[in-house]
């Protein structure tokens, strides 16, 4: 199959100032879609969007708390003002490569009710925020991870908790013509990943898989392209594993 054209079309992808983030808007651009660079980091955000633009594609940084409406709504208006339309929303912003690890038992309440916010409840404030925008054929794609499933911290939680509001947004906005679905990557080559898992609890995950590599964030933009295309007109509340095999759920 030919990789996807989005020629016209218009995404926003949150959490693209680094990592699986930056790989999804500079490959959705290189496939023709103007992409929105969404980040609370100004730097790195408006690093990614310039590099695709001496690239030839269309971008422009959009700041945004993913866990704040006022930023969400302003994101989407700033994003409509730009390129007249949305067609596509991929909430990935997530904090992890800078999370602190604690045992739920003793971790600080506010903390970990702003990891929620962020991690979890995010999707749900940007999908709010951009819905009004989106006309039918709109897709929106959430990052899950195959930490959903290995009940390790409350990463794992929140990720579990966004396969859930995934399938609840996919019943709910149906009925409008806009299909939502999850990607859940597993361990995937990125400074994140680097900087929070040991070497030796990285080799012996890859070595347990499959296909035992670490996925390379082309891996998850391939999955992207074909959920938010229109090969994928008839898939809604999915959550696709690509992991290398990592987990398998019959």
């Amino acid at each position: 199959m030919a990789a996807a054209s989005f020629a016209g079309k218009v995404a926003i992808v949150t959490g693209a100032g680094q990592g699986i983030g930056e790989g999804y808007a500079k490959g959705l651009a290189a496939r023709g879609c103007a992409v929105v660079v969404a980040d609370i980091n100004e730097a790195q955000g408006q690093r990614v969007a310039d590099e695709i633009g001496k690239a030839g594609g269309q971008a422009r940084f959009g700041k945004v708390d993913v866990s704040n409406e006022a930023s969400a709504k302003a994101l989407a208006e700033q994003a409509v003002a730009a390129f007249g339309h949305i067609d596509y929303l991929v909430n990935n912003a997530a904090m992890f490569g800078n999370l602190d690890f604690n045992p739920l038992m003793s971790v600080d309440l506010g903390y970990l009710n702003k990891l929620i916010s962020v991690n979890m409840l995010g999707a749900v404030v940007m999908t709010r925020a951009v819905v009004p925008h989106l006309k039918q054929g709109a897709a929106i794609v959430n990052q899950s991870s195959t930490a959903a499933w290995m009940n390790i911290d409350y990463y794992s939680i929140t990720k579990l908790a966004l396969n859930g509001i995934t399938c609840v947004l996919a019943r709910e906005l149906g009925p409008k013509g806009i299909r939502v679905n999850a990607i859940a990557p597993g361990p995937t080559d990125t400074q994140a990943l680097r900087d929070k898992v040991p070497q030796p609890y990285i080799d012996a995950m890859v070595g347990q898989m499959p296909i035992a590599r670490l996925g390379q964030p082309d891996d998850l933009l391939k999955a992207l392209a074909f959920l938010l295309s229109d090969d994928a007109a008839w898939v809604t509340g999915l959550i696709m594993n690509v992991d290398g095999g990592q987990l398998m759920r019959a």
